[in-house]
């Protein structure tokens, strides 16, 4: 069943590029699209039957592939994956249908779309450290051509950048997989076997400092954060809102999944550490944006910022901060989302996204009122204006790690406060004052482009006043993966002071 979510846009991708069909012909296009809804609705359909109840893996699937490496096909989802697999599915829909519909050579385009899209489910459905490191590197083939081909004049620059920075972090994951499956001598690399490991904690701070860096590059954090600008600025915006949206949630699933998930007791010894970074970074990401003159950039920074909280919440490690980590997976990747479409609409229909060149395209008459009002919305919900969804995921995530670490937390808050200074900042150039002459003659635009962002915010309407019904799909799975990080905080300090006697 869960491999449906995986060969699907495969096959999708497979009748794009193979199916014959005219110059200017939208064939691939809906081929495309019809996928995307697809594997949507095959989403939906199993989350309809995920049992909330239940902390552990389900639908699971097991096929042996490459035995003699102790590689097998394994897969399975539960409440860490099953609600980024469901955003995935959605954002790349809504990815897919904001895509110009001239774009040149549309069949490799929507080929590579598929592929992303298939690479990133398999991830988060793979219940074996090496499947996971395998579809964690096919992920980044589709994304770098999506830059190198259709982004803007520095794509070039962008995409090598980008190549090489996901490159150094795959090397370090796999290096630490490596060492933790022949370190433990286990002849397999299933998730569930790696668990009960039995290394010395030295050797567990060494494999763990390479998956943090490695996904700490992935997601990004101050210093590992240079790619993530550069990328956004040059690719399209589809592909912004499927990299901001969903491929930065890789990084922090894999921290938590990887990270906590196998080395409990080395977490509990960086922690601490974890938490000042989360500081560091959040006010780094806010104080970058403030100074952005180029629309993408502003929310590009944003990015940095907002993830951090989620490592602060890791870094606690109790139960309501792991499922405010996962709340704000979704909220962030709903409020990305939204922001870059935006932002692609100002610029298509503008040229530009200089925030001291625009002005005034909130006029009614011949500006951009409905996307100027919901781009309002959008970084209102970003800055945690309640009854929105991202109110209820940094409000979570800073009351579950207050009595943790109280100034990285205290920190972060004045983060989350920078963003309404950034986003005001940027509002009130671009939306607000007289438009400005060039700008008068502006092209409508036409319902269809602005539905995906409408619908966006109602979506974070709906999850802001039922937060409930984001919280109750990774509550059981969070907690269960707190218990023992819990347990290895507490007893941290008293291993140090017998250590210091």
């Amino acid at each position: 069943m869960l491999s449906v979510l995986i060969w699907l846009p495969l096959v999708g991708a497979l009748l794009a590029v193979i199916l014959p069909q005219p110059e200017k012909s939208l064939l691939s296009r809906r081929v495309a699209l019809a996928t995307a809804a697809l594997v949507f609705g095959w989403t939906v359909w199993i989350v309809c039957n995920y049992d909330v109840a239940i902390a552990g893996l389900q639908f699971s699937e097991h096929l042996p592939w490459v035995e003699w490496l102790g590689l097998n096909y394994d897969i399975a989802v539960d409440g860490l994956s099953l609600p980024l697999i469901a955003l995935n599915s959605f954002l790349t829909f809504v990815a897919i249908w904001i895509t110009s519909k001239d774009i040149n050579r549309p069949r490799f385009y929507y080929a590579l779309f598929l592929l992303l899209q298939a690479s990133v489910n398999g991830a988060f459905l793979a219940q074996d450290v090496l499947l996971f490191f395998l579809f964690y590197e096919i992920e980044i083939i589709p994304l770098y051509f999506m830059i190198a081909i259709w982004g803007g004049k520095r794509r070039g620059y962008a995409a090598i950048k980008f190549l090489l920075y996901t490159a150094i972090s795959g090397i370090l994951l796999l290096a630490a997989f490596l060492g933790l499956t022949f370190l433990s001598e286990s002849n397999t690399f299933a998730y569930a076997a790696l668990q009960n490991n039995m290394l010395p904690l030295g050797t567990q701070l060494i494999l763990l400092g390479g998956i943090i860096i490695g996904f700490g590059i992935k997601i990004p954090f101050f210093p590992f954060h240079t790619w993530l600008p550069d990328a956004h600025v040059e690719a399209s915006t589809p592909v912004s809102v499927i990299l901001a949206g969903v491929l930065l949630k890789l990084g922090t699933y894999g921290l938590l999944r990887f990270g906590i998930g196998l080395f409990p007791d080395a977490w509990a010894v960086y922690a601490p550490w974890l938490a000042i970074w989360a500081s560091v970074s959040a006010l780094y990401g806010a104080s970058c944006a403030i100074a952005q003159k180029d629309m993408k950039k502003v929310v590009a920074y944003s990015s940095i910022a907002h993830m951090a909280f989620i490592l602060l919440a890791a870094a606690a490690a109790t139960p309501l901060s792991l499922a405010a980590a996962e709340v704000q997976m979704i909220s962030h990747g709903l409020i990305s989302g939204l922001l870059f479409s935006l932002v692609g609409i100002v610029y298509k229909k503008t040229g530009s996204r200089d925030v001291e060149y625009l002005r005034g395209l909130l006029n009614p008459e011949r500006g951009l009122p409905l996307a100027g009002s919901l781009m309002i919305l959008g970084v209102m919900a970003s800055a945690g204006l309640p009854g929105m969804a991202g109110f209820v995921a940094e409000f979570l995530i800073f009351r579950g790690s207050l009595s943790s670490y109280p100034i990285p937390t205290l920190l972060c808050l004045v983060g989350t406060g920078l963003t309404a200074v950034y986003f005001l900042l940027m509002i009130n150039k671009v939306f607000f004052g007289r438009l400005t002459p060039e700008l008068a003659e502006m092209d409508p635009v036409n319902w269809s482009e602005q539905a995906p962002a409408v619908v966006l915010v109602i979506l974070l309407f709906v999850f802001g006043l039922q937060p409930q019904w984001m919280i109750r799909w990774s509550e059981a799975d969070t907690a269960a993966l707190a218990t023992p990080t819990t347990a290895a905080l507490v007893a941290t300090p008293i291993t140090t002071e017998i250590s210091l006697k």
